[in-house]
């Protein structure tokens, strides 16, 4: 009796361990970002975040006291002021991430980069080496975190357009990008990225 429940017990705990495919599900497929996946419809996808920003990142090298100043400007590249009023849904990060780790990669150096993101974070750091409860650490202290010569900012629009007969829909989507001189307010440098898409159905952007 002892034997057999020992049996019983053994093969319940293999079956619990068994995979169990998923017969009638699709199975998951790696895609290019950079081209038109599978799924579309007539909002930001994947294509058009690498598109624009390898566009802005190219555009943006050009411009002289971005790129090339005597000394380089601390540049701040982050969501903040990255507004989306269009009716796509849309990570603003997803767009302003991409573009700064790609001017980085790009600028070697013609440009320093400002994590104004991460400014809490460094704020709790520097109070913990100024307290004494770590070391100082490898880097000199500086007298205060570095202030941005230029800031990103920009607009995400678009005009929907939709056909009550066929339910044909179509979305414009424009998106302005502009480097903005924190002490003037001066705009020196700005960029615009815009398309139009038309599907029968839309989908769900999440």
């Amino acid at each position: 009796m002892r034997r057999l429940l020992a049996v019983s017990i053994a093969a319940l705990s293999l079956s619990a361990c068994q995979t169990v495919q998923n017969q009638a599900g699709a199975p998951t497929t790696y895609q290019d970002p950079a081209t038109l996946g599978a799924v579309k419809g007539v909002g930001i996808e994947s294509q058009d975040i690498v598109s624009m920003t390898d566009q802005m990142m190219r555009d943006m090298l050009t411009e002289p006291r971005l790129a090339n100043a005597a000394t380089a400007p601390n540049v701040i590249v982050d969501s903040e002021y990255f507004i989306n009023e269009s009716a796509s849904r849309i990570n603003r990060n997803s767009i302003t991430d991409r573009l700064r780790v790609s001017l980085q990669r790009a600028s070697q150096g013609r440009m320093n980069f400002v994590a104004r993101h991460n400014a809490n974070m460094v704020a709790a750091e520097r109070e913990l080496k100024r307290k004494g409860v770590t070391d100082q650490g490898k880097n000199a202290l500086a007298a205060a975190q570095r202030g941005g010569d230029y800031r990103l900012g920009g607009r995400i629009t678009s005009l929907d357009a939709r056909d009550p007969k066929t339910g044909m829909m179509s979305r414009y989507t424009q998106i302005i990008f502009e480097m903005t001189d924190l002490e003037t307010a001066d705009i020196v440098w700005s960029g615009i990225y815009e398309f139009s898409k038309a599907a029968a159905d839309d989908i769900i952007y999440r």
